[in-house]
């Protein structure tokens, strides 16, 4: 394949040996462009593919720089443009097909371009920038220059085209706009103009946006003052107020995904909510296409939003993500969608070829395919992607014909080596890792990340197969590597296991066993040569936070396959006696090493600093761990973490790197003798690289650019390519019988697994009749290899060790059952010979274990109970510091027979009480305001709350005397709940002495009661939760309902205070013989007190048990005492119970008084509240009314501001575009002057023409001159009628190229029409060769008129368009300084216009729509003209209030009119006196004077300027003849001069001769030693000379010391001209 690279930044580092590039395999990525109708390209990796579509012949063009980044092309020119990915970028044009660079674009982006896009005519390339410049930049590519750029800060761009029928227009689209930049051009000069289209919302509607800077159907309102937009409101001054929109206005747009231009420069766009819009060309207006459905949507198609389009006639091919490409037919407004063709996976990017004969048809994954029309249509599969990035690649045996490549998709290809196409492909379906090649058979092995590796047959590389995989373990496989000889295949995973597996067929891929080494293995080398018996196996792998190195070396010897089954124990693992194992540690880092084949050394690349070193290995075997010190240290230019690789003859070391270096070194010098770079590191460079058998092939994989490049020999230098043929020729030669053998093998093990493949899908078949089976089937799961051995050497043990197994479990039942009976025991015993449940715990550390995590476990509880506890207490602070503690009065209420007055919370008041305790007390006395109550607009005056500090409200036009008056209202509310605040603390503080008493009083009820033996309830007010809200803040111990968590040492201290107080009440029931006496002798009591009467009981005498028949006299007489003695105790009793019910009644009836008395204060404090909150209210109201005003007031003056910025930007730009129209017209003006002179020099050579050949006959002459005016005829290529009928654009308008050749082929024409046969007859062939001269001169000027005249018309209409730019801003400013004029009125009214509060009686305000019920009973019927008589009179009287406080009103307005044009005048007046006084203080000049004296001025100056126009027309005169006169000179001067020189040169030769003489002369005289007298004449000259020049210079001094001495003359001579003195 053919290869271009930039040749003046290549250099070449190897040393009598190079590489280059044979081949690229890679697929796009991003859009595939044409070059020309059979040559496609595109960017992979550091290359830029060319594919020819008929050929199939492959073209890669290098960058040298790095990673390419975007890529376009231009078909007219063949050329294409690719940007390099590294700081600072620059842009790359080649051609092709010579692959030859034209020019190198640098411009000032710092980070990546994202988008590159030519020109359809003319040699301009548009580029755009992301982070951080978004910069949009137009290109002249053939000069390397930028003709224009422009900033879109903040703007991600998706999709850059210019408009094929206009190279002027160029339209950007992003996920959210969409922008179309007109390219304007005056002369040399390129201007870009950016116009944004406006999109339709989601649902396809349009929203109205209103005008935010002058909007225009604002509301109007008299009352509240002027109504300003939104942006003012919102306190915007400077350039966001011009596009700020509220949250309200705020809608979601389409959002564009792709567009295309139509030939009449209009734009489809496609939108992500599955509309189509076509742009206007004209006014760039937006229009919804309507879709009409004939059919409902099929069942699979999934196309909402098209991810790519391309034009056709008569609509749009569109395709989305569903695998379909669909035609969208439009006419007019409406659209219908078609099916157009079918791929196998959802379409990435459409495209047509330049003769639009066929279509280009891209992936997601990167495939490409062709569709051709015509009468019968193809469909051609060009380029076929492989499922995902290469992950590994390797040499099929012997590696010069064919190779294998493995993609994470777990595809396998099979490859040529010489051309680099895909054979055949095998799809494992699922994730694939490594892949390798067996030397010593044609099979292949494929690592998955499901940790199987699978082995595939490619005897037949156009069908491979697998025939064999194996489940090593659950990990992923990251390792595999066969040794020289293919005798063992060693695979590692990422659990630190190497699986050795026997790699020859006839042995069915049987796993040997495994070795366990460090975990995340870094790489595994292994050497295996002819001549020894045995494998060395050395891995590497890290020793995490040491910053060391592992390196462990494995000897298997070669006849472990037959021996097997002794060399690894029961779980598959090899013996250590038996593979023998080594390990080293390096003190620093190593990212990979390797093996040498002849000598013990190791080779390392180190991971933090960019060398190579070399270990030697020691001689003699040792124990333990051995630190490898560097023998050997080079340092390596490469950087990043790299790879080693040997070659196969182990004589080459191959280094790869994150840089994208390849570097081949010799293995003894470690110097590099090979380099070249492949990749990238903006790609992360290199991941591995492979080398065939014979060093003739390298494949280079890339890492994350998914390129595999294929590196040959360009030339070797020595004896390189000798030593590598001659290694595997002797490798191959041992191998033979080998790979015949085991290839044989392969045939059985595939047929064999093409049998088993048959009898298990007839076993599938059979089984799923059954679905029980079938369940069981899917059920089934593959076990890993490892974990098998494991379970079979379990069960082995299992069965080994039965019988002593059972005898164990019995003994643990019996101990189990001697346990359960002592605890029964136990349970049975006292409590103090009892024993605790844990004692009989066996396992003593066990249960001391569990403890100790109960115990952590509840520590761990408590700490987060208590922590969370915490930080509840800390919010319950904060809220209650916020809410309650930072009142300045807390919110309370009284309640008394559901009666409620609250206060006001302290939150309202503004000062606290800090501020309170420092104010002075006030006079009790307050002054009355002057204003009557109506104009101060509240009752704060009931309250005596001074206002004599007020403003009037009809006085406050001042911001600053608004803002004192919002203080002092605050101060009036703040003085107002300061005074019922007071009033309702005294109430306060009188219910609680209230309840006080009535406690007292319910204490002597109570007894009472008790007394009486009433069933009667007392009656106890009690303060609630609302009249003292700061209970709610305590928590009581009622309210808990959980139980407290109570400490050791909390119950230790409980239980200490409850002995105490125990011992304390048994002292206290001790003996006391002073208690008992008094209880036994009065019964307890000193005295009898009254209220023990109710409770007195007369004892009955003890005679009165027996019958009274049988009394005595004396117990007659004691009866009867006692009888008298009960009437007088119930007597006493009766008086005494009237007194207590009398009594109790008082004490109730005080009681009822007391509560109807604060019953009645209650109300009227209730009464004074409302009063209070209708004064706050009143108060609060004109606040309000005067902050809205300030808010007004700032918004007026935010919306002026605005405006005044506003005009300043405009006035600014106004600036610019008089500039801009300045240059133009001065640019256009020497444009033309060119022009006219172009014009005219084309005339002058038609009108000369018959005075240049006069001298030849006239009939000759009219001849010639009718061959002069004719012109050849230009034969247009001939387009086919098919490809005008495909190509939707048609002719495009001509360019610079297309111009440059159609002057080519005019000139060569004219070489036609220049030939001698054309030549009249009798015409010397000399007058004929003057003749065509002067005809292409002719010719050649008239093509250069024809090229000033459109760039003439292209500078007019540039001029047109900046005068009406400059006519828009002119009437932007004029419509600013009217909406100025209009603010500044609607301020002067609103400051004039005042919003006042005034206090109206009742009755005086009539309420609408107020009807009230009445009662007409005792109503009076009177007639209906007395009230309409007493109404009319009312409402007279009321017109006329009305009219007198209009006239009032006018009248005072018309003071402050009048005062203000008083003001007005004075000041006009001062400034009319100041410019008198400087009239008076002006200096008069002459000619000032006559302008003053001149009665008719104008006509002086008129006729002053006639006379100047007369001279200037004689000096215009005298000039031109002088001219003549000159040009005549000049002529008599030049035949002066012809003579003259005739005359010098005699004279020269006279000179010559006479010079000689002299010469002669002066040699005599020197040796006579005489002085000539000549010598003497010229010193005398030049002393005379001297003093000439010394009297010239004081002369000139002289001369400037009189002009000094004038100028001071006429000063002083103006100080006393006559000036007018000051009236």
């Amino acid at each position: 394949m053919a290869q271009g690279r930039e040749r003046d930044e290549a250099h070449n580092v190897a040393i009598g040996s190079s590489l280059s590039v044979r081949w690229v395999q890679g697929f796009p990525k991003q859009n595939v462009h044409f070059v020309n109708d059979s040559t496609i390209c595109y960017p992979c990796g550091n290359f830029v593919i060319f594919l020819n579509i008929e050929t199939k012949k492959k073209t890669v063009l290098q960058c040298m720089n790095g990673i390419v980044g975007i890529v376009a092309t231009n078909v007219p020119y063949e050329v294409v443009a690719f940007s390099d990915r590294r700081l600072r970028p620059l842009i790359y044009i080649y051609n092709f097909p010579g692959l030859t660079r034209r020019t190198k674009l640098k411009g000032n982006v710092l980070l990546d371009y994202t988008l590159l896009s030519f020109s359809y005519c003319g040699t301009y390339l548009a580029s755009y920038s992301s982070l951080p410049e978004f910069e949009l930049a137009l290109w002249n590519w053939e000069l390397g220059v930028i003709l224009c750029k422009k900033s879109q800060p903040g703007t991600d761009v998706n999709q850059m085209t210019f408009n094929p029928m206009n190279w002027h227009q160029l339209c950007l689209s992003s996920p959210s706009a969409l922008t179309v930049w007109t390219i304007e051009r005056s002369n040399q000069e390129h201007y870009l103009k950016a116009k944004s289209v406006k999109l339709p919302m989601e649902d396809g509607s349009f929203f109205n946006e209103t005008d935010v800077i002058f909007p225009q159907s604002l509301p109007k309102d008299p009352i509240y003052g002027p109504v300003l937009p939104v942006s003012a409101i919102a306190g915007l001054v400077g350039e966001e107020a011009e596009t700020f929109r509220p949250k309200d206005d705020l809608y979601t747009l389409l959002h564009p995904t792709m567009h295309c231009w139509t030939p009449t420069s209009d734009l489809y766009v496609g939108c992500e909510e599955g509309h189509l819009l076509m742009i206007s060309g004209e006014n760039f207006k937006a229009t919804v296409l309507n879709k009409m459905e004939d059919e409902p949507p099929r069942v699979g198609r999934n196309l909402i939003s098209p991810v790519t389009m391309a034009y056709q006639k008569g609509g749009v091919l569109a395709s989305g993500i569903d695998g379909f490409v669909y035609s969208f037919l439009i006419k007019d407004t409406n659209y219908k969608v078609e099916d157009f063709l079918e791929v196998e996976g959802p379409v990435e990017h459409l495209m047509f070829s330049p003769s639009y004969r066929m279509l280009l048809i891209q992936t997601d994954k990167g495939s490409i395919y062709i569709y051709t029309f015509g009468e019968e249509p193809t469909f051609e599969k060009v380029l076929e992607a492989c499922d995902g990035k290469f992950q590994a690649t390797d040499f099929i045996t012997p590696g010069n014909e064919y190779f294998m490549t493995l993609t994470q998709s777990g595809e396998v290809c099979v490859w040529g080596i010489d051309d680099g196409v895909c054979v055949s492909r095998i799809c494992l379906n699922m994730p694939g890792t490594v892949l390798a090649c067996s030397p010593s058979s044609l099979s292949a092995a494929v690592g998955t990340q499901g940790g199987f590796v699978h082995f595939l047959d490619v005897r037949d590389v156009e069908s491979p197969q697998a025939i064999h995989k194996a489940f090593l373990s659950k990990s992923p496989v990251q390792h595999l590597l066969y040794d020289q000889r293919g005798i063992y295949l060693l695979v590692g995973t990422s659990e630190g296991y190497i699986f050795v597996i026997n790699a020859k067929p006839s042995s069915l891929f049987q796993i040997l066993g495994f070795i366990e080494v460090g975990k995340d293995i870094l790489q595994i080398s292994t050497v295996s040569l002819l001549e020894i018996d045995m494998v060395k196996v050395m891995v590497l792998s890290p020793l995490p936070g040491t910053g060391r190195s592992r390196l462990e070396i494995l000897t298997l010897p070669k006849r472990l396959p037959q021996v097997s089954a002794s060399f690894a124990d029961q779980r598959g693992r090899l013996r250590d006696e038996f593979v023998p194992k080594s390990v080293y540690e390096i003190e620093h880092t190593l990212s990979s090493a390797v093996l040498s084949f002849r000598s013990n050394q190791i080779y390392g690349f180190c991971n933090q600093v960019p060398y190579i070193c070399s270990y030697l290995l020691p001689e003699k075997d040792h124990s333990g761990i051995c630190i490898l010190k560097p023998y050997q240290k080079v340092q390596s230019k490469q950087y990043g973490p790299g790879m080693l690789s040997l070659s196969p003859h182990g004589l080459w070391l191959i280094t790869i790197a994150k840089c994208g270096f390849l570097c081949i070194r010799d293995i003894q010098t470690l110097e590099t003798f090979a380099r070249c770079r492949s990749h990238s590191p903006q790609g992360h460079g290199i991941q591995l690289v492979r080398i065939s058998m014979d060093g003739q092939n390298i494949l280079v994989n890339g890492r994350d650019d998914g390129t595999l490049v294929n590196l040959r020999w360009r030339r070797v230098g020595g004896n390189l390519t000798n030593e590598i043929l001659e290694h595997s020729q002797q490798l191959l030669t041992s191998l033979r019988n080998t790979m015949d053998e085991e290839n044989d093998y392969l045939s059985i093990t595939r047929r064999d697994s093409l049998d088993s493949g048959s009898e298990a899908e007839h076993a599938n078949m059979k089984s799923s009749s059954s679905q029980e089976e079938l369940v069981h089937v899917d059920n089934m799961e593959e076990i890993p290899w490892i974990e098998q051995k494991s379970q079979e050497a379990i069960k082995k043990e299992v069965k080994l060790f039965s019988n002593k197994r059972t005898e164990i479990k019995r003994g643990i039942k019996a101990l189990v059952k001697t346990v359960l009976d002592m605890m029964k025991e136990n349970k049975a015993v006292d409590n103090i010979a009892k024993l605790e449940p844990q004692e009989f715990g066996l396992d003593l550390e066990e249960l001391e274990r569990l403890h100790d995590e109960s115990e952590e476990e509840v520590a761990k509880i408590r700490k987060d109970v208590e922590m969370q506890n915490l930080a509840k207490r800390y919010l319950a602070e904060l809220i209650k510091e916020e809410c309650w503690n930072s009142m300045a009065v807390k919110g309370r209420a009284l309640k008394l027979q559901k009666e409620i007055v609250e206060a006001q919370s302290g939150i309202t008041l503004v000062k606290k009480h800090n501020e309170e305790e420092d104010e002075e007390e006030e006079d009790k006395t307050v002054k009355d305001s002057n204003l009557p109550n109506y104009l101060l607009g509240s009752l704060s005056t009931d309250f005596r709350v001074h206002t004599s500090l007020l403003s009037s409200q009809l006085e406050l036009h001042s911001r600053e005397e608004k803002i004192n008056q919002i203080i002092l209202l605050k101060d009036i509310i703040y003085k107002v709940k300061t005074a019922f605040n007071n009033e309702f603390d005294a109430a306060y503080k009188q219910k609680e002495i209230e309840i006080a008493r009535i406690k007292e009083r319910n204490v002597r009820i109570h007894e009472i009661i008790l007394d009486l033996d009433l069933q009667e309830s007392v009656w106890q007010p009690e303060f609630e939760d609302c009249e003292k809200p700061e209970r709610t803040l305590v928590v009581e111990n009622a309210e808990i309902r959980t139980l407290k968590h109570v400490t050791a040492w909390q119950k230790a201290k409980t239980e200490l205070l409850v002995t105490h107080e125990m011992e304390q009440w048994l002292v206290s029931q001790g003996s006391n013989l002073r208690r008992q006496a008094l209880m036994d002798m009065m019964g307890g009591v000193l005295e009898v007190k009254k209220e023990d009467i109710l409770r007195m009981v007369i004892p009955q005498p003890a005679f009165m048990a027996k019958p009274e028949t049988l009394w005595s006299e004396e117990e007659r007489k004691k009866f009867k005492e006692y009888e008298k003695k009960v009437k007088e105790l119930n007597e006493e009793r009766d008086k005494y119970r009237k007194s207590l019910e009398a009594e109790m009644k008082k004490l109730q009836n005080a009681i009822q008084e007391s509560t109807q008395s604060f019953d009645e204060h209650l109300k009227r404090l209730f009464e004074k509240r409302v009063k209070a909150e209708m004064v706050v209210n009143q108060e609060e109201l004109k606040i309000n009314n005067l902050v809205f005003s300030l808010l007004l007031d700032e918004e007026i003056s935010s919306r002026e501001a605005f405006l005044n910025n506003y005009l300043t930007r405009k006035q600014e730009e106004k600036s610019q575009t008089a500039e801009a129209i300045r240059k133009a017209r001065e640019d256009l003006d020497v444009y033309k002057e060119h022009y006219d002179n172009l014009v005219a020099e084309d005339k002058v050579l038609d009108r000369s023409f018959k005075k240049e050949f006069s001298e030849i006959p006239s009939y000759q002459v009219d001849i010639l001159y009718k061959l002069f005016k004719r012109r050849p005829r230009i034969h247009k290529q001939k387009v086919h009628s098919d490809t005008n009928s495909l190509v939707p654009f048609g002719e495009r308008p001509g360019s610079g190229k297309l111009n440059k050749d159609a002057f080519a082929q005019l000139m060569k024409a004219m070489d036609d029409l220049d030939n001698i046969n054309n030549m009249p007859e009798g015409l010397d062939p000399s007058v004929w060769d003057h003749f065509c001269m002067t005809r292409r001169t002719k010719v050649e000027n008239e093509q250069e008129v024809k090229q000033k005249a459109a760039g003439l018309m292209e500078m007019a209409a540039f001029l047109r368009r900046r005068t009406d730019d400059d006519e828009k801003v002119q009437h932007e400013i004029e419509k600013v300084f009217h909406e100025l004029i209009l603010l500044q009125e609607d301020k002067v009214k609103f400051q004039l216009n005042l919003t006042i509060q005034i206090l109206l009686k009742q009755g005086q305000v009539e309420l609408e729509n107020f009807q009230l019920l009445l009662d007409y009973s005792d109503a009076v019927l009177i007639n209906r003209n007395i009230i309409e008589d007493l109404n009319s009179v009312i409402r007279t009287q009321g017109q006329k209030k009305v009219a007198s406080m209009m006239e009032s009103k006018e009248v005072h307005k018309g003071i402050f009119q009048i005062e203000w044009e008083h003001k007005k005048m004075e000041m006009e007046m001062e400034d009319l006196n100041q410019k008198a006084w400087d009239i008076q203080m002006l200096f008069f000049s002459r000619d000032h004077q006559k302008y003053l004296n001149e009665p008719n001025y104008d006509t002086l100056i008129a006729v002053q300027i006639g006379i100047m126009e007369q001279t200037i027309a004689v000096i215009d005169k005298t000039h031109k003849k002088n001219v003549e006169n000159c040009k005549k000179l000049l002529k008599k001067l030049g035949r002066c001069s012809n003579q003259k020189d005739i005359a010098n040169y005699t004279l020269s030769c006279n000179l010559r001769e006479e010079l000689v003489a002299v010469s002669e002369r002066k040699d005599i005289c020197n040796a006579m030693g005489s002085k000539l007298t000549c010598e003497k004449i010229a010193k005398e000259r030049y002393e005379n000379m001297m003093q000439y020049q010394k009297l010239t210079k004081i002369s000139r001094e002289q001369a400037e010391q009189i002009s000094i001495l004038q100028a001071e003359v006429e000063r002083l001579r103006m100080k006393t001209f006559p000036a007018l003195v000051q009236m």
